[in-house]
């Protein structure tokens, strides 16, 4: 009889043979997971995955198990477990040779690397997204995603140099929830200091750009190096079905020096994009200007320090966020 677990961490007795699972069929122990669901029979595992955020991740079934169910039996606990976490669509992603298992278990594909297939429980989740989204039919059309954490000078000279060069700029927020500033709050800063282009326009960036959906390296705290950064599904993403339904033929990007993910994020965009027929321009920094830096100074309560660095509408939100005895977000 075999017996299915959720653990919060693998159990120290299940370690090795956990480990040895994942690489047997070609994957690995990523991390920043919630839960874990084991499918065991005596001391044997037949099938593990593990659910991260709006992902679940890292499932696998032990070849001498397959054509059991293990699969169908562990993806079903953890898209209960998701709906419990309030995630009613879930992501997966897997190789592609196993996308029509997955298909059969109520996925569906979203985008395609050679390596990877990531799939969703909406169906056309990405159409759903791009439905709600300006565009313009005419004109060349430029991006720039940033996560503007907080929306300083520098990522206003970014997309003031994107809109002198574009008839339209789509400027994508990071959503996801990373730091100092509130999602919403990041998303509402840039979009009142550019009101004054009236050829950009501010949205979220939702799970499909720069998302732990799609690039969750960008995410960890330690450095990752150009090779673990992992960004070509957010990239082809972007490239094969989201510049295209938006007419989006430029995307612009700020000079990174300091993060080695976003760096290689950069590299990586220049090298494929093109193939999209997407340019990319890379502007320099400008000197001593960084939301690290901003986030430093206020974390010191150095709040007269930043003024010089942030447009004046970040500067009024973090005198009345973090001036005096103000309650910080």
């Amino acid at each position: 009889m075999s017996d299915l677990q959720i653990y919060q961490a693998v159990p120290s007795q299940w370690g090795t043979a956990y480990a040895a699972l994942l690489a047997e069929t070609g994957l690995r122990d990523e991390g920043h997971t919630e839960l874990t669901v084991l499918l065991t029979q005596g001391e044997k595992l037949l099938g593990c995955g593990s659910l991260g955020g709006k992902v679940i991740r890292q499932v696998a079934v032990a070849p001498e198990a397959e054509g059991q169910d293990v699969c169908a039996r562990v993806v079903t606990v953890l898209v209960g477990e998701a709906a419990k976490r309030g995630i009613p669509f879930p992501f997966l992603f897997t190789k592609p040779k196993n996308a029509r298992l997955f298909r059969s278990l109520g996925f569906h594909p979203v985008a395609e690397t050679s390596d990877m297939i990531m799939l969703s429980r909406r169906r056309n989740a990405l159409g759903q997204f791009l439905t709600s989204l300006p565009r313009w039919e005419e004109g060349v059309t430029g991006c720039v995603v940033c996560n503007a954490n907080p929306f300083t000078r520098g990522h206003l000279h970014l997309i003031t140099t994107a809109a002198a060069q574009c008839d339209h700029v789509l400027v994508f927020v990071v959503a996801e929830e990373n730091g100092f500033f509130p999602a919403a709050d990041r998303l509402a800063l840039v979009q009142e200091g550019t009101a004054h282009l009236s050829n950009v326009k501010v949205c979220s960036g939702g799970d499909f750009l720069v998302s732990r959906t799609t690039f969750p390296t960008y995410f960890l705290k330690d450095a990752q190096s150009a090779e673990d950064a992992r960004c070509d599904l957010d990239l082809e993403l972007f490239g094969r079905h989201i510049a295209p339904a938006l007419h989006i033929t430029r995307r612009f990007v700020g000079e990174e020096p300091f993060s080695p993910t976003t760096a290689a994020y950069n590299r990586r965009m220049k090298e494929l994009l093109p193939t999209f027929g997407i340019s990319v321009t890379e502007i320099p920094r400008l000197e001593g200007i960084s939301a690290t830096v901003v986030r430093q100074a206020l974390a010191d309560d150095r709040i007269n320090d930043i003024q010089s660095l942030v447009p004046e509408t970040t500067y009024a939100y973090c005198q009345r966020h973090f001036g005096g005895n103000s309650p910080r977000p």
